[in-house]
């Protein structure tokens, strides 16, 4: 998650960041092998990095069935199953993470993978995002046309057929 402090309404304030994330992720993954390899070896250290990567593998192919399987589920009730294409974008993420070599990333993608704190990363980007259901285009009124509502512009809907070697021309 991006800190709070950025500011969504400007454009160009989430770059500033994602660059900073860029740097700081390497370098903290950088000093952490590094002093993990001194204190149990070089070789344990890569083992431990393969060893999450599979442990990672197989618990997201578990979360991803059963993920996948709720939203089935809420699908066959007429329900949107919006909290599982969530979670399915942090599963995602997290077996993304769990491949990228280093132990703060695989930190952060056993975070997505776990059911409780994946809900509660879902939950936390619930609260920062507009969700709204309904059809698709302009919000009524806003100006851009309406099937009958109260707009004073009025759409006709019609058939043509453009004939372009047409003698009466």
């Amino acid at each position: 998650m991006l800190p709070s402090a950025i500011d969504e309404s400007q454009p160009g304030a989430i770059v500033p960041t994602v660059l900073v994330l860029f740097v700081t992720i390497p370098l903290a993954e950088l000093f952490l092998l590094i002093e993990v390899g001194s204190w149990i070896g070089a070789l344990p250290t890569i083992g431990l990095c393969l060893l999450t990567a599979m442990m990672g593998a197989g618990l997201l192919r578990q979360q991803g069935v059963q993920t996948l399987a709720r939203a089935r589920n809420n699908l066959d009730r007429g329900s949107l199953p919006a909290v599982e294409l969530l979670e399915g974008a942090a599963l995602i993420v997290g077996g993304a993470l769990l491949l990228t070599p280093g132990l703060v990333t695989d930190v952060i993608g056993f975070l997505c993978l776990i059911p409780p704190t994946r809900r509660w990363l879902v939950r936390l980007a619930l609260a920062r995002m507009a969700v709204r259901v309904g059809p698709a285009g302009p919000p009524p009124g806003s100006g851009g046309g309406s099937a009958g509502g109260s707009d004073e512009h009025n759409v006709i809907e019609g058939e043509y057929e453009r004939r372009d070697n047409d003698p009466r021309r």
